[in-house]
């Protein structure tokens, strides 16, 4: 079997985001490892609409061209990594409301995290685990997670990335083995079911 696709999404669309910054360092590590496909995937360039369809795709075609174009892309992919701030001890509205406009992409497939904010977005990183266990995916246990005195220096401008990522590594790795080993694993099983589900 050829090796997963695995889309690391910016979960922020402010201009001024600082999650662009650990994302495309993340996605540097994880293209060194040879183990997946990797690709950065970007809400900013999604401009999605609130939430407003009639049911989710679960249940009806999505009648937004935007939408169905987000769908169509995560639908690439066999795996995540969300990369989210913690805004109000929670995600962004922004990610939030794009999974809301892709159920079934998500669906039997793994997910991990990486979040910043002023305990490391552990606690957006809690509210998408539950979030992504209601769209039936498996979230994984490693996360990354960045504190507020580690960005808050980048986004005053007293600091750099580069200055550090370092520090941050060994949790890249663990998240990213999770992640690899859980799709691959769900990939397998979805593989497995297909033919039982054509039969049915």
């Amino acid at each position: 079997m050829s090796n997963p696709k695995i889309a690391i999404i910016i979960g922020s669309t402010r201009p001024n985001r600082f999650g662009d910054k650990p994302a495309k360092w993340l996605l540097e590590q994880a293209q060194a490892r040879g183990d997946a496909h990797y690709e950065l995937v970007d809400l900013a360039d999604f401009p999605l609409p609130l939430f407003d369809a009639p049911a989710s795709d679960a249940w009806m075609p999505t009648p937004n061209a935007i939408a169905a174009k987000w769908q169509a892309k995560l639908n690439e992919f066999d795996g995540y990594v969300m990369v989210t701030p913690e805004y109000n001890h929670s995600t962004s509205g922004a990610l939030k409301n794009a999974i809301d406009w892709a159920y079934t992409p998500f669906v039997k497939k793994a997910v991990g995290f990486l979040g910043y904010g002023s305990v490391g977005g552990a606690r957006a990183i809690e509210h998408l685990r539950g979030i992504v266990v209601e769209l039936q995916a498996v979230p994984v246990r490693h996360a990354v997670h960045i504190g507020g005195s580690d960005f808050m220096p980048i986004m005053m401008g007293q600091k750099t990335w580069a200055d550090i990522q370092d520090a941050f590594v060994p949790y890249a790795k663990d998240m990213l083995d999770n992640v690899v080993w859980w799709t691959n694993a769900t990939r397998a099983a979805r593989a497995a079911d297909a033919p039982v589900a054509k039969a049915a």
